[in-house]
């Protein structure tokens, strides 16, 4: 399973709100809803993400395993 965790220990670290992440870097809420939930996003996000917070992919995703696997 992929959770974005890590996103928000990256925004807070950065003190980067969600209200900057849309108004200033045109995030949208439903991908901020999408990450809040753990739902699949693109690369093509994951890499903007990465490019507006200046961080690493795993500073904004982790794989954990789901116990089944």
């Amino acid at each position: 399973m992929i959770t974005y965790e890590p996103f928000y220990r990256t925004i807070k670290d950065k003190n980067i709100s969600t209200y900057k992440l849309i108004n200033s870097y045109g995030i949208s809420r439903s991908l901020l809803d999408r990450l809040k939930h753990n739902k699949p996003i693109s690369t093509v996000t994951l890499n903007d993400l990465c490019r507006i917070l200046e961080c690493r992919v795993e500073d904004v995703a982790v794989y954990i395993p789901d116990k089944t696997e």
